[in-house]
């Protein structure tokens, strides 16, 4: 075999394993992907008595919307984060629900075990490897507009 004809199985290998490594690098799996797209659009008034816990920093509240309900909670005096209650960990299990521990700091999922930060939605317990989905939640005081 010459020289040229050698050059190009190396070329032809080279773009082979090039495109191979573009291809799955793009597969993933990234678990929060996986979590239903629903539209979420409403607005809640904090200073109405069913959201007084949203008055108080570290506060939360769990309200119907997104794929298995939508957890508000009170970062800070100006900021409300607004997650989706539908575990990241195996999406596809009906049994992931996730629901704020009695300390209020993190969220946990009794199916199977992980918990996240309610300050920022991250994985403070796996098996989980995905944070929560958020929603985006504009807070003019006292009114909240979450989105997606």
């Amino acid at each position: 075999m010459t020289k040229i004809g050698i050059l190009h199985k190396i070329k032809a290998l080279f773009f082979v394993g090039y495109f191979t490594l573009i291809i799955f690098s793009g597969c993933k799996d990234d678990e929060n992907n996986n979590i239903p797209l629903v539209e979420v659009n409403f607005q809640y008034n904090i200073n109405q008595p069913e959201y007084i816990n949203l008055q108080t920093v570290g506060g939360w509240i769990e309200v119907f919307g997104g794929s298995r309900g939508i957890i508000l909670y009170r970062v800070s005096e100006n900021k409300i984060m607004a997650y989706d209650r539908h575990c990241t960990f195996q999406p596809s299990n009906t049994c992931g629900l996730v629901s704020v521990d009695p300390g209020n700091t993190t969220a946990s999922d009794t199916c199977c075990g992980s918990s996240f930060l309610m300050t920022n939605g991250s994985v403070s317990k796996p098996p989980a490897s995905a944070p929560l989905k958020s929603y985006t939640a504009i807070f003019n005081d006292p009114i909240l507009t979450v989105t997606n």
